[in-house]
């Protein structure tokens, strides 16, 4: 096997191999053509932000929820406007278009819903739900004033929908592997709903941690990823929940993984656990889920449980007292 850990898959993070004329996509019933008048209208009230850990620009706008007009912020429904920058993934208007095609066909509660796109040139717009809790990262791993260390209620609560998320990609016809899964692409609502967040990102470096050894060097190389793969990913994502710990640390002595520090403790797991939680949570479901996250970080992708599995297997664990 090498490198590679499976069937291969175009040079995003959703590899839908469906092909559709461009005419098609841009025409696709549920997305709307905004025009960039409409977008600017849109956005008149707020600034840009800056996309962390990218170079793209983020809009903030709103919409009416029906038509999808531009409206204000006391009538309308909060987007997000997310400027493509064509040098993000080598100007290519033909790798857009799958982008948009893919997630223009995916419908799920934990999937960032997308309402259509603007056309301007050179400018290429994806117009998004807004979520308001922002990444997962900065609620793990950031410093923002107001930010508080998230509860083990909230923890898991993001773990189920994270493998929810996986677990309808992967039941799909055809099958949709995620391939970049970590706290970077998961986005959460007002009240921590996760939504996986389908835009692809160009930069290897972002997954880090997350996938396995060798992988992420090959991580754009045919037939190197699977649906396993995703499974490795979300048994990382498990580890960082359960740590609060970044999956792949720098430090004088070099690259530190946290799959590596954690299986120092695999016969006292409860010693992985986030100090930050204050031991308030449930012995036996931490040590059972943190099983679980060892399961599907196994280095033989066939000894991994399916993702349907691993949710079966967390809900039963959250059951534990």
């Amino acid at each position: 096997m090498g490198n590679c850990l499976g069937s291969s898959a175009p040079r995003s993070n959703l590899s839908l191999p469906t092909e559709r004329p461009e005419e098609e996509i841009l025409s696709s019933p549920g997305l709307k053509a905004f025009s960039i008048y409409e977008l600017k209208t849109a956005i008149q009230y707020f600034d840009s932000l800056t996309e962390e850990g990218g170079s793209d620009l983020v809009f903030k706008g709103w919409i009416d929820e029906q038509t999808l007009s531009p409206s204000t912020p006391e009538t309308g429904m909060v987007v997000a406007f997310k400027n493509l920058k064509p040098e993000g993934f080598h100007g290519d208007k033909e790798y857009w278009l799958s982008e948009l095609n893919y997630i223009g066909q995916l419908h799920h509660p934990n999937l960032v819903k997308l309402f259509g796109y603007c056309l301007d040139g050179q400018d290429w717009f994806l117009v998004y739900e807004y979520l308001a809790k922002g990444r997962l990262e900065n609620h793990l791993f950031g410093d923002h004033e107001g930010i508080q260390p998230l509860s083990w209620e909230t923890r898991m609560k993001v773990a189920i929908g994270a493998a929810k998320g996986l677990c309808f990609l992967h039941d799909v016809e055809p099958q949709v592997i995620y391939r970049y899964l970590d706290a970077s692409n998961i986005l959460l609502d007002d009240d921590f709903n996760v939504k996986l967040q389908a835009y692809v990102s160009t930069q290897v470096n972002d997954i880090q941690g997350y996938a396995t050894q060798g992988y992420a060097d090959t991580v754009f190389a045919p037939g190197c990823v699977s649906a396993m793969s995703d499974v490795y990913s979300y048994g990382i994502l498990l580890l960082v929940l359960l740590t609060g710990r970044k999956p792949l640390t720098k430090s004088m002595i070099g690259d530190q993984r946290l799959l590596n520090w954690v299986t120092l403790f695999r016969r006292k797991l409860i010693q992985i656990m986030d100090t930050k939680l204050e031991r308030q949570y449930p012995e036996n479901a931490a040590i059972t889920i943190a099983t679980l996250a060892l399961q599907c970080t196994h280095f033989n992708p066939s000894f991994r449980p399916k993702m349907s599995e691993v949710l079966e297997k967390l809900q039963k664990a959250l059951t534990l007292l």
